[in-house]
């Protein structure tokens, strides 16, 4: 009699595109080591791994409906404003989950930072870079509050080392760790290429709105000062590829993960947001970058002000940031390239 090929559903949070694009290598894991991964997710997360994978069957999780301020000082306030919206789809996507569980006949679970994405019934992993949950002078209760969630999942997977030097440091890291914690190390789509460089500067974009969108206007204000070759990559997932190019700059929409690698690979220095999965991506290519953070996003400007402190990145404000700051980089090491083999049968083990 044949086996059954195991049903994994993976569902990442549609909060910008990095949960869903630390995901891409952990469904090609799956696939390489004979399972059958489902995706799930909303929005612009769906539609970026529904691009990478059409063979897979992709199923819609109620929306977070994540909206950043106008303001950074008003980021907390924001958040506060959607909580109700986040925790009614927190339970409307438990009811589906469960549901799917039978429908599909799924063995395992991997949510990427979706609370409501578990079941009992079936090995349930939770993948974070928080287990301490940044937000001002109520960090204290938003950590607590994170890890009574991270306890009812079988594994709580850590993309990162485990002792220093770390790349997620007090974030990923408990003064007093729990029993379920497992660090996977830093995950990353890309791998580093020796190729010839083509741009002197790559722009990368990404998260919600409107901060996206600000920092977009801004930087192309801006752009036209600096002294050589941009990518200009925006962000914004749409059915067809977009490009438009002036003298020096060459914009795009968006680019595949083949396209990205190859950019990332053949550009000098890097200007990008300071999220997470941008870091893990920048340290397994051993790129040089300028990071801006989102303004009032507190494991952002943690993450910026951390590694400028060790002497790896720097960063400006959003508000305070000119083209000349792009001179800094070069005072900065950026992170050697990181070259770590996961040990996916390890991992999966859990769903066997």
């Amino acid at each position: 009699m044949e086996k059954k090929t195991k049903n994994i559903l993976i569902a990442p949070l549609n909060w910008g595109l990095g949960h869903a694009t630390r995901c891409i290598p952990i469904i090609k894991a799956l696939e390489e080591n004979g399972y059958s991964p489902l995706i799930a997710s909303d929005g612009n997360a769906l539609a970026l791994l529904n691009k990478e994978f059409p063979h897979l069957k992709c199923l819609e999780l109620p929306s977070y409906e994540i909206k950043y301020a106008k303001k950074g000082r008003n980021f907390k306030w924001k958040l506060l404003q959607n909580t109700p919206k986040i925790i009614q789809a927190i339970f409307k996507e438990k009811k589906v989950v469960q549901k799917w569980i039978q429908e599909f006949e799924l063995d395992g679970i991997i949510s990427d930072n979706r609370l409501g994405v578990y079941s009992k019934r079936v090995p349930s992993v939770f993948i974070t870079h928080q287990l301490n949950v940044l937000s001002g002078n109520t960090s204290w209760i938003s950590s607590k509050l994170h890890l009574l969630f991270l306890k009812k999942y079988t594994e709580c997977w850590v993309p990162d080392f485990e002792n220093e030097p770390n790349l997620s440091g007090k974030l990923g890291h408990l003064k007093r760790p729990i029993s379920n914690v497992r660090y996977i190390g830093p995950l990353s789509r890309f791998e580093k290429k020796e190729v010839p460089i083509k741009y002197d500067l790559m722009v990368l974009l990404s998260g919600p709105e409107p901060q996206r969108g600000i920092l977009e206007m801004r930087l192309r204000e801006k752009i036209s000062e600096f002294k050589g070759t941009v990518v200009f990559v925006q962000g914004k997932i749409g059915p067809d590829q977009i490009r438009e190019s002036n003298d020096t700059v060459h914009y795009y929409n968006f680019m595949t993960s083949e396209q990205l690698e190859r950019t990332f690979n053949e550009s000098q220095i890097v200007l990008c947001r300071s999220g997470y999965t941008s870091i893990m991506d920048l340290a397994k290519l051993g790129k040089k970058a300028f990071f801006i953070p989102t303004p009032g996003q507190y494991e952002q400007e943690y993450l910026a002000r951390k590694l400028k402190r060790d002497g790896l990145f720097t960063f400006a404000n959003q508000d305070h940031f000119r083209i000349s700051n792009l001179d800094e980089v070069g005072f900065y090491k950026g992170i050697k390239t990181v070259d770590k083999n996961i040990n996916w049968e390890s991992l999966f083990y859990l769903f066997n």
